[in-house]
């Protein structure tokens, strides 16, 4: 490229003849490449943002702090309403008297639980003295819910004799208040102490009391079964532990029923039966994939073959086991079933059989105890206790009112755990990759999944198990969608080792030739103006 200098005075006929061009220079040296050289170099930084918007990743924002806040404490307080009755006491102790006891107790009982769902902050407790002269009870601060004077003696109940599902029905008529868990001691009916959980919310205690030491022994009980039972479900480990079954997010089990025969050739066994399913759905479940992805439970018989017939399962005690069976947590349960008369099948022949009514019966009552334990619940009749046993009720359902209270409460608790470890799990992956794409609709999922584990906790406050499951269900649910959204899937991810090994061939090796070319020049520029500046020293001090 030719350069055009700009006109100066024409001084080399005053030059000397020796002078060195390589140190010297007559006229001013022209800006010209030096300018387009930087303005090329200048274009190429001030682009350098607009490429870098170009292909900037969109990323929704999310709420860390509220998930930071509800992974610290993924917690539901639920409100537990407690009413003791007392009658027949001729002694009339102070109600009270008898309240703060029993407080005592179970502040005793829960003193060393803090799982999920308990009602440390929030336990209410009436205590009435119901006899036949006079009735005193404590005031709670909702009347309405209790236990009214003379409810029980009106009735006529008859505590003495065996029925106790007559007894259990007579009660629930007279105390039958959702939310409300109730115990009965009647003072009477012979020799020891009595006690009865029954298949909705209330029990009864049924024993001779005479002097202050039994009287505490039946203070000890009603605690205990307040806590125990009515709170714990008849466990120990509390609401949330480690082999607790999971349950779909619309709260469904799949039950896969399987028969195994061993050997065919020796005889082959089946079952005829139907289970029918209604159809149900909760308002604002849309999510496909909590109802593809539902937990399912193995119930199996096993049907030996000859040469094992008889088979008996061994208990580690070294007995043999009444139900012939076990279970394998979060999975299932299997039961060995002997057909009838193996031991006299001689036949060569296989021959094929159908199990009867009665023999299905008891498979499936053995069923049911191991449903019982996959959820935590106890699978015999009988609870024993620090203060006594206690006798429980069966329901033909499988599950009490009580019971299901409790499973309600458990769900909810599993339900927010695993959403706030879900919401965790994404904040850190989230942080941790800058450049990972986060479209809008993650951000509402998450948005809306906060929303209901919210509502699922102010449910819970308010003693509405079922709302609050339910909520609870739909905030985990919104919570895996997020997490497992395919946007956010590895082949998303978009990261500036990426962006650079693909955008590096094209502007880096433009880039290194413009920046030379720059400094080139611009040492140049330095080095002629250099020149031409002592070249005019020289004449003016020649001059």
């Amino acid at each position: 490229m030719s350069e055009i200098s700009p006109e100066v005075p024409d001084n080399r006929q005053d030059a000397p003849s020796h002078v060195d061009p390589n140190s010297t220079r007559i006229t001013k040296p022209g800006v010209k490449r030096l300018v387009l050289t930087l303005s090329v170099l200048f274009s190429l930084v001030l682009g350098f943002p607009f490429l870098w918007k170009s292909v900037e990743i969109y990323r929704s924002s999310l709420p860390f702090g509220e998930i930071s806040e509800m992974e610290s404490n993924p917690s539901l307080s639920f409100p537990c309403r407690f009413q003791a009755v007392f009658i027949n006491f001729n002694s009339n102790p102070s109600p009270n008297h008898l309240q703060l006891s029993i407080l005592d107790k179970i502040t005793e009982l829960t003193s060393n639980s803090s799982q999920c769902g308990a009602c440390a902050n929030d336990l209410a407790l009436s205590v009435t003295v119901d006899s036949i002269s006079s009735c005193t009870q404590t005031h709670p601060t909702d009347n309405s819910n209790y236990y009214r004077c003379g409810a029980i003696s009106a009735v006529d109940f008859d505590f003495s004799n065996d029925d106790d599902d007559g007894v259990d029905e007579l009660l629930e008529s007279v105390l039958g208040v959702k939310n409300v868990y109730s115990v009965v001691v009647v003072n009477g009916g012979g020799e020891g102490i009595r006690a009865v959980v029954g298949k909705y919310r209330h029990a009864w205690i049924v024993g001779s009391v005479e002097e202050e030491e039994e009287e505490s022994v039946l203070v000890s009980r009603v605690a205990e079964i307040f806590v125990k039972m009515f709170v714990n479900g008849g466990t120990e480990n509390g609401l949330i532990h480690g082999e607790f079954m999971p349950v779909g997010a619309d709260r469904r089990i799949v039950l896969s029923f399987n028969l195994l025969n061993a050997e065919p050739n020796d005889w082959v066994y089946d079952w005829f039966y139907t289970i029918r399913q209604n159809p149900h759905s909760h308002t604002g479940m849309k999510s496909g994939k909590a109802t593809s992805l539902v937990p399912r439970i193995f119930p199996s018989l096993y049907v030996p073959s000859a040469k094992e017939c008889p088979l008996s399962l061994l208990l580690p005690t070294g007995e043999i086991s009444k139900t012939n069976g076990f279970i394998s947590p979060m999975w299932g349960g299997v039961v060995v079933w002997n057909p009838p008369g193996c031991l006299n099948s001689e036949t060569n022949h296989p021959s094929r059989h159908t199990m009867s009514r009665e023999d299905l019966q008891a498979v499936f009552e053995v069923f049911m105890g191991q449903f019982r334990q996959l959820f935590g619940l106890k699978s015999n009749n009988l609870y024993i206790g620090a203060s006594g046993t206690y006798h429980l009720l069966p329901s033909g359902k499988g599950f009490t009112e009580w019971e299901l209270d409790v499973l309600s409460r458990q769900f909810a608790c599993f339900n927010l755990h695993s959403c706030a470890t879900t919401l965790g799990s994404l904040s850190r992956l989230v942080q941790s990759l800058p450049r990972m794409i986060i479209m809008d609709e993650i951000g509402k999922l998450v948005q809306f999944s906060l929303e209901a584990a919210k509502l699922a906790q102010s449910n819970a406050s308010l003693g509405d198990n079922e709302s609050s499951a339910v909520s609870s269900g739909q905030a985990r649910s919104l919570a895996e969608d997020a997490f497992f959204h395919p946007s956010i899937m590895s082949i998303s991810y978009y990261s500036f080792e990426h962006c650079f090994a693909i955008y590096s061939p094209f502007f880096l090796p433009v880039s290194m030739h413009v920046l030379l070319a720059a400094l080139r020049e611009w040492k140049r520029y330095k080095q002629e103006k250099a020149k031409y500046t002592a070249w005019k020293a020289k004449v003016k001090v020649e001059s």
